[in-house]
């Protein structure tokens, strides 16, 4: 769980990047669509996007349901403004803590938000806002997203320039004893490459999520130790350029 401070400090990240966030959102994008993909079909009628961003995965579920009534929630105001173009209704809150009844949504969907959060207890609101029966598709992030990062930092510095994805079968776990079941887990390898490191960082920069909890450094980086930095990643480039790796996590259960 983030301390209040710095889920603060994520907030405010997300709220600036509101603008930015549609053009450099490309893996945000693609994740939606695999979520989306191996939904099954059954048509709901009240679908929660549980941190809804600017509506890019409510767009993609009105599309597929057009008559499905669609509540986005989100903890920056500034996405908000962008999403309720997409949705039937909009609240600024922590999916950590929801302020909607118990047994009201058909389906819960999340695309890359819980690793923001504390998991047991966004698992916990799922299962206490779905209705019987009602499905829970979400994405996230495994512990291989950044690896490149992670090396390029490794024989630089003590602290962490990512955050600590959780493994998929910590997920599992957590959705079981929220008491979700029929749960189904895949994990893929999604790589967007960039012509250098500044412009790989100000990719992530522009999404919001450059915030990585605790232990995070502080102060700027030195010439010296940012040349080193540029030198190790620049032995992952391919012909595509650097790559930037997310490891997702595609989970799908019932209540």
């Amino acid at each position: 769980m983030l301390p209040p401070p710095l889920k603060q400090r994520v907030r405010e990240s997300f709220d600036r990047a509101a603008l930015t966030y549609d053009s450099a959102a490309v893996v945000q994008r693609r994740v939606c669509v695999r979520l989306l993909d191996e939904l099954d079909a059954s048509a709901p009628a009240r679908i929660l996007d549980a941190g809804c961003g600017t509506g890019h995965g409510a767009r993609l579920l009105r599309a597929r349901w057009p008559a499905a009534r669609i509540t986005g929630v989100d903890f920056a105001p500034a996405m908000l403004d962008f999403a309720r173009r997409e949705t039937d209704a909009c609240l600024a809150a922590d999916i950590e803590k929801l302020p909607l009844p118990a047994g009201h949504f058909d389906l819960w969907w999340s695309s890359l938000t819980i690793q923001w959060c504390a998991a047991d207890a966004v698992f916990a609101e799922a299962a206490r806002v779905l209705a019987p029966g009602g499905r829970l598709a979400l994405s996230t992030l495994g512990p291989d997203t950044f690896n490149e990062l992670r090396a390029a930092f490794s024989g630089i510095d003590q602290h962490r320039h990512t955050l600590p994805f959780s493994e998929p079968e910590v997920i599992a776990e957590s959705l079981r004893q929220a008491g979700l079941n029929t749960l189904t887990l895949r994990r893929e390898r999604h790589t967007v490459h960039y012509p250098d490191l500044k412009t790989l960082l100000r990719a992530v920069k522009a999404i919001g999520a450059h915030n990585v909890g605790t232990d995070a450094r502080s102060g700027m980086m030195g010439r010296q130790a940012w040349k080193k930095v540029e030198a190790a990643y620049e032995r992952h480039r391919t012909a595509a350029g650097l790559p930037a790796s997310y490891d997702v996590i595609l989970c799908y259960a019932r209540k």
